[in-house]
């Protein structure tokens, strides 16, 4: 189910090219794998003065949950201009039923600093990824409202605190009243050899809607997971 949680993760991004303004986000998604109710995913932030707090938290539900009680929820904090994020701390809480465990990253310079880093064959070295954000600032930039011209753009690297991957989207068109793009999440480093042959490539769709303000803001997304075919819709 983890590895759901960062494939979820994955439209996540900022492009230089959106315009942001102060204001706040509360958005809540239904998430369903092959068609089964597998829970929920709420994200909340806000912006004010250059500055940026979000949060969110993912949980299991429906049948699913009736299988697994899982629900990870995360916060990240940091400053922002123009929509380039600039990360300065994250911190994740896990907790499936069986086991918990709490992550936190601090940024100096860009550099993220992990707080329960341990050397190991396949783990990346937070000092070479300097530039990238984590899971929640990626959500939060990625659920906001933007404009026409900056639908489905979008390349951005991401780290976890152990694995760096790197989300891609493109080639807006429409799809009935809302803009479809073809999107792809891509492992690229601190996976271990198993999980890079099991599968390094994820394709996903993402569909934005017009709003009541001329602008677009994320409805649906359509991937493919280890699991199976997942959708996540807005409530």
């Amino acid at each position: 189910m983890k590895q759901f949680v960062k494939v979820m993760a994955l439209c996540a991004a900022a492009w230089p090219g959106f315009a942001l303004a102060e204001g706040s986000t509360d958005a809540k998604f239904s998430v369903a794998i092959r068609g089964i109710n597998a829970g929920t995913l709420t994200v909340k932030g806000n912006e004010s003065g250059g500055q940026y707090q979000a949060s969110g938290v993912l949980q299991s539900g429906g049948l699913v949950g009736l299988v697994a009680k899982v629900k990870y929820t995360a916060s990240s904090k940091g400053s922002v201009k123009g929509n380039s994020f600039r990360p300065t701390r994250y911190d994740e809480n896990a907790d499936t039923g069986k086991r918990k465990s709490k992550e936190s990253m601090t940024y100096t310079g860009g550099v993220p600093q992990v707080s329960d880093y341990t050397p190991s064959p396949d783990a990346v070295d937070p000092k070479t990824q300097g530039g990238t954000v984590d899971p929640m600032t990626a959500l939060y930039a990625a659920f906001r409202d933007v404009d026409e011209a900056d639908v489905c753009k979008l390349s951005v690297p991401m780290f976890d605190g152990k694995r760096r991957s790197q989300v891609v989207l493109k080639s807006p068109r429409p799809e009935g009243d809302m803009i479809k793009c073809d999107g792809e999440y891509r492992r690229l480093a601190g996976f271990s050899a198993e999980d890079m042959a099991e599968k390094s490539r994820f394709p996903f769709n993402l569909f934005y809607a017009k709003t009541g303000d001329g602008r677009y803001r994320v409805e649906k997304v359509v991937t493919q997971t280890l699991y199976g075919n997942a959708v996540m819709k807005r409530k």
